[in-house]
């Protein structure tokens, strides 16, 4: 009776208040970060966004809700996006690929493995801890929503990264010389020799990001192209902090590609047409759980991209030796013969929103010299040459365009063979 009661007295004039506030709270999550400003938005313009999503969010045959909040759709592998592409009509879904890369005879004293103090182990995805797979012939594809859509900045920007607004320089790697507020501690091969694909391990974080639209990822890029133009081709994948794209902070699973150097192909993830996804147990966009700690246990993944021999689709492989899926060699203008280059390592936005430098970490949030369960690591860097071989990676650079807010430092031993330590606080008293 008192609930009714005091329900029938509610001031009617605060109602609009409270729908405006439950509306602006469904863009707030959880770390506190307000990701987008209360603002109204057209019918025009969410009935367009709802056509998009329409395309993008495919039929499903089953549904997974993960514990993270997740909706995971598991749509049959021929009714996938990428199939939506006007170059893959009439693409036949390659199942596997023709062959694994080889590995490379090692010499027996390579083979001895040192012990080291802590043992790393791979990390997985949340949404299916409950033992919920998709069912074979599907495939998991996280659900797109509107307000991942109102977070972009249009529903054209929605699933891209920013084209560079600078041109390249040919004395640079590509992906540190963007121009756009990015910054990067990488290690990198050299522009002379055709690559077939690139593997690395790499060590998983939940690094804290300080402004939404910023983000923090640490990824492979297999590259080729003119660097100073409009037609770079990329491949990209590793993990990604990115509130703006998903909504919270933690670290996820993600693929990028582009073939006009970012400017209109391509998309993370599958957001778009073109990636063709393959496993029905790994989800691209989904969350990694769990994740390294300071002075704690480690964690990290394994990504492997490599070119088909044969049939000239770019396949990835996640942990030990999983098939997710392929790009397709139509969409590419460069890589659809080889790479020129290869990248490893970690990319910040510093957007300088206050003025001052950002405070979004890079991979663990400290610097390489921590070493060990403090910094964030890459470990066994392999390349994939001519002959379908992996070997690892001796001749890099390592290059970070300001040492003070994130660093890097390679090495080489037996046991991880190439590999760095790499990232960094960002604002500190040596980095305004």
């Amino acid at each position: 009776m008192g609930f009714v009661e005091r329900k029938r007295r509610f001031p009617v004039l605060l109602l609009p208040l409270i729908l405006a506030l439950l509306f602006l709270e469904k863009f707030t999550f959880i770390s506190g970060l307000n990701y987008t400003n209360y603002r109204h938005v057209s019918s025009l313009r969410l009935k367009r966004i709802q056509r998009h999503l329409d395309k993008i969010n495919k039929p499903s045959v089953m549904t997974i809700e993960s514990p993270d909040g997740d909706i995971i759709d598991c749509v049959h592998k021929r009714k996938q996006p990428a199939l939506d592409h006007p170059l893959l009509k009439n693409h036949k879904i390659q199942r596997v690929p023709s062959q694994m890369p080889k590995v490379k005879k090692i010499k027996e004293e390579e083979m001895e493995m040192r012990s080291n103090e802590a043992t790393e182990k791979g990390a997985w995805q949340m949404w299916h801890r409950n033992g919920t797979r998709c069912p074979k012939g599907t495939v998991p594809i996280r659900r797109s929503t509107v307000h991942d859509v109102l977070r972009a900045k249009s529903l054209f920007d929605f699933g891209k990264k920013p084209p560079p607004t600078s041109l390249f320089r040919r004395s640079d790697p590509p992906a540190v010389v963007s121009g756009n507020g990015h910054e990067h501690a990488i290690a990198y091969t050299g522009s002379s020799q055709e690559v077939y694909g690139a593997k690395a391990t790499i060590n998983v974080w939940d690094p804290s990001i300080q402004v939404v639209n910023e983000f923090s990822l640490s990824q492979i890029w297999v590259l080729s192209g003119s660097f100073d133009g409009s037609d770079l081709n990329s491949i990209e994948a590793g993990w990604q902090v990115s509130p703006e794209l998903y909504g919270d902070s933690r670290p996820r699973l993600f693929t990028y590609w582009t073939s006009d150097s970012y400017q209109a192909t391509g998309c993370y993830n599958l957001l778009c047409a073109g990636f063709v996804q393959s496993n029905s147990r790994i989800a691209i966009g989904a969350a990694i759980s769990p994740v390294s700690s300071y002075a704690g246990s480690q964690y990290d993944i394994t990504i492997l991209i490599w070119k088909d021999p044969k049939v000239g689709n770019w396949w990835l492989g996640f942990g030990d030796n999983t098939l997710v899926g392929y790009w397709p060699a139509e969409l590419f203008t460069h890589l659809a013969d080889h790479a020129t280059m290869v990248e490893w390592g970690g990319e910040v936005v510093n957007s300088r929103a206050n003025g001052h430098h950002t405070s979004t970490q890079m991979g663990s949030g400290h610097f390489a010299e921590d070493g060990f369960g403090k910094a964030s690591y890459f470990r066994n860097l392999e390349i994939v040459d001519s002959d379908n071989s992996l070997s690892s990676a001796h001749a890099i650079s390592v290059l970070a365009e300001n040492t003070n807010c994130y660093n890097i430092q390679s090495s080489y031993n037996n046991e991880w063979g190439t590999y760095f330590y790499y990232g960094g606080p960002g604002s500190n008293p040596q980095c305004p």
